[in-house]
C-alpha cells in the first residue's frame, strides 16, 4: 500500500510508503485524503502523526503517470487538494514527521498540518519550476513566508532542516533516528489533554490563521494547470527526462 495506518493509544500514524522516493499517483493522493478524512472522523482518535519510510518523507506526484497519460493532471490536482485540505481540517491535531527529502507534495503535506518535525538530514524545496509545473507555494509560504518561499519558487533551490527552523517554519530539528520517537512523544502529551479541548483549539486557529490555504492553493491550481499544458512545460519535461538543459528559445 502507498499509506499505510497504524493505530495505537489514541495516536494514529499516517505512513506513506510508496517506494522507491514515495512520490504518490492519482489513487495514492485520493487514498492519502480518505486515510486522514476517516481517522478525523473517529472519536477515539486524539492527534495524528504523518511520516514516511525509505530515503525521504515524499517526493511529490507520480511523473510516470502523467507521461503515460497527460489527463491524469486533472486527477492529481484534485488528489493533492483533497490531501492537502484533509490534513488542514483534520478535527485533531496533524504532525509531520519529515526525513530526507520534502518535495513538491511533501510541501503541501508539512504545510498544511500543525507542527512539523524534521529530521536532521531533511531539506525542503519546491523543484516544480523546472519540471513545467506549480503547485503548493501555498503552504511553503505558510512554513516559510514571502521571501524565502519566492526565491524557492523562482529557483528550485532547497533549503535544510537548520535553515528552516532559523525561519521558524518547523518545530524542531532530532537525530534522524529520534525523529518518530519525537513526534510520538509530543502526540501523547497532545492525545493526554481534553480531547474537547483540543478539536476547539485546533478549529479555532485555523479560523484565526490570515492565510486561507484552500482558497489559495485552490487559485494557485488553475495556474498550474495552465502551465502544464503549455509548450514550456513539455519542454521542461522533456529535459528533465533526457538528463539536459531545457531550451526555451524555440
Amino acid at each position: 500500500m502507498a499509506i499505510d495506518v497504524e493505530v495505537n493509544e489514541g495516536i494514529a500514524e499516517v505512513i506513506i510508503n510508496s517506494p522507491p522516493v514515495n512520490a504518490l499517483d492519482s489513487a495514492g493522493w485520493f487514498a492519502f485524503a480518505e486515510a486522514v478524512t476517516s481517522l478525523g472522523q473517529r472519536d477515539d482518535i486524539r492527534c495524528l502523526v504523518i511520516r514516511a519510510e525509505g530515503r525521504g518523507f515524499q517526493a511529490g506526484v507520480d511523473i510516470k503517470e502523467l507521461a503515460e497519460d497527460g489527463t491524469k493532471i486533472v486527477d492529481v490536482n484534485r488528489g493533492c487538494y483533497d490531501t492537502f485540505a484533509a490534513i488542514y481540517d483534520c478535527p485533531v491535531p496533524v504532525i509531520s514527521a519529515v526525513h530526507g527529502y520534502c518535495l513538491g507534495g511533501g510541501i503541501g503535506i508539512s504545510g498544511a498540518s500543525d507542527i512539523v518535525i524534521a529530521a536532521d538530514d531533511a531539506s525542503f524545496s519546491l523543484p516544480e519550476i523546472d519540471r513545467g509545473a506549480l503547485g503548493a507555494a501555498t503552504h511553503l509560504m505558510r512554513l516559510f513566508g514571502m521571501q524565502k518561499t519566492r526565491r524557492m519558487l523562482y529557483t528550485g533551490e532547497a533549503i535544510d532542516a537548520q535553515e528552516a527552523l532559523r525561519l521558524a517554519g518547523i518545530e524542531s530539528v532530532v537525530p534522524r533516528a529520534e525523529l518518530r520517537d519525537a513526534a510520538l512523544d509530543l502526540a501523547r502529551k497532545i492525545a493526554s489533554k481534553s480531547p474537547r479541548a483540543m478539536r476547539l483549539a485546533k478549529w479555532s486557529l485555523n479560523g484565526i490563521e490570515l492565510l486561507d490555504i484552500k482558497k489559495s492553493y485552490r487559485f494557485e491550481q488553475g495556474f498550474t494547470l495552465e502551465l502544464y499544458t503549455s509548450p514550456d512545460s513539455q519542454e521542461s519535461r522533456d529535459a528533465f527526462v533526457e538528463k539536459r538543459d531545457a531550451d526555451f528559445d524555440e
